[in-house]
């Protein structure tokens, strides 16, 4: 299958102090994959000139398809036709019929056109003119030195809409036929990304059509697989073929693929044991019962959370005993222990889940910024299961990581209770 090396490239200054987000060359890059063309780059460059042109030239002995977007506006800082004119030398003239829809559009307001915006009307000879209907300055696609360059507004709407009704399939005639690109994400939880690497080294190094890739997240270790075929079933077969590779060396460690979420899991296996969970919350605040209630059905297998973040919280409300506290401390296993078995028989639930420890920044009882401890405890067998971690980050990194360690545990603890 033919390859078309593309590259995104977006103009603004804007983009570089970060006032808004880059979201058209996401979503190029979704689309362009989804009709099989790979993007090898995304670059941003702010407004100017000589930096905008040596971009340009960069691209060009890298890439066989550039976009750009951004730069084609009225103002002086609007620089993309110029950078690339001084690249190229290529000439630019005035495009009538975007000047004239550009006179219509002012007189139409009763208002009187500035000279500069005769600027957004002007294109290189050439240059096949993609007319915007959704606002002034038209795009362009301009071959140069065997290169396709493709230029588009920077407002997401004219450019999305530019894209999809001539970029695109522009782009799919130089392919030749349709190519597809499909992926699948494959989640995991109890295994780092190296040894899950290590497990798969093999096949990595193997890989092709579909290739492979480990990413390391926040919630988890996930690898995604992406396949490329000219029809999307044969596609969709390549990645179930992979995926069946995969799971037979790490099902102990699956949690799911694509959108599904440990917190979905979580709950189906509590739907399907018939048992419910609690949640004695004193470092992460809420944040557990948070990403639980987020699931549609939550109340049939979640039965609520006490945020006790107060040591009289904690005895008053849960029945900590004083003595566990004040010989152990509350940043303990054995103040996190009562904390779970407290809430479980509170509550009425088949497991009670804890949380306490030290956010930051200050030391607290002893215990180091980062000193997490969360505990399980299972009614039904009268059981404790506690772990202690030590985890990086500013105070509220800690309490999100602390809250996903939570997640996992307790994931871990009732599937090894199921299978």
């Amino acid at each position: 299958m033919k390859q078309l090396k593309t590259e995104i490239i977006a103009v603004g200054t804007e983009l570089l102090l970060g006032q808004i987000a880059n979201t058209n060359a996401q979503w190029l890059s979704q689309q362009l994959a989804s009709v099989g063309i790979n993007v090898y780059h995304h670059l941003v460059v702010g407004d100017n000139l000589q930096r905008v042109e040596t971009v340009f030239r960069q691209a060009h002995t890298r890439s066989d398809v550039v976009i750009v977007t951004g730069g084609l506006g009225p103002t002086d800082d609007d620089l993309t036709r110029e950078a690339f004119q001084a690249m190229s030398s290529m000439d630019i003239e005035e495009h009538s019929p975007s000047m004239e829809k550009i006179t219509a559009f002012f007189e139409k307001r009763g208002s009187t056109m500035t000279p500069n915006n005769r600027k957004q009307a002007r294109v290189f000879r050439g240059a096949t003119v993609l007319n915007n209907k959704t606002g002034m300055a038209p795009g362009m696609i301009v071959s140069f030195e065997g290169r396709t360059w493709v230029f588009l507004p920077g407002v997401p709407r004219e450019m999305k809409n530019l894209a999809s009704e001539s970029v695109f399939p522009y782009l799919q005639g130089l392919l030749g036929e349709k190519q597809i690109i499909k992926s699948m994400v494959l989640k995991f939880v109890g295994i780092g990304e190296s040894q899950l690497e290590h497990e798969l080294y093999d096949l990595i190094q193997k890989q092709d059509n579909p290739t492979i890739a480990p990413l390391a997240q926040d919630s988890g270790v996930v690898i995604r697989l992406t396949a490329r075929h000219s029809s999307e079933i044969e596609a969709d077969k390549l990645l179930d073929v992979t995926k069946q590779k995969v799971e037979e060396r790490l099902s102990s460690y699956m949690l799911g693929i694509n959108e599904q979420t440990i917190e979905q899991q979580i709950m189906e296996l509590l739907q399907s044991t018939g048992k419910n969970v609690s949640a004695a919350e004193s470092l992460t605040g809420g944040m557990f019962a948070d990403k639980l209630v987020s699931i549609p059905g939550a109340s049939d297998t979640f039965k609520g959370s006490i945020v006790c973040y107060a040591t009289n919280v904690k005895r008053d409300v849960l029945g900590v005993s004083q003595e566990v506290m004040k010989k152990n401390g509350t940043v303990s296993q054995a103040c996190a222990e009562q904390m779970a078995e407290k809430v479980s028989n509170l509550l009425d639930s088949s497991y009670g889940i804890s949380f306490t420890g030290v956010a930051g920044p200050r030391v607290v009882e002893n215990q180091q910024p980062g000193t997490v401890f969360v505990s399980i405890y299972d009614r039904e067998n009268n059981r404790h299961e506690t772990r202690e971690y030590h985890l990086l980050g500013d105070r509220d990194t800690v309490r999100h990581r602390a809250t996903l360690k939570g997640l996992e545990f307790l994931y871990l603890y009732i599937k090894s209770t199921v299978e």
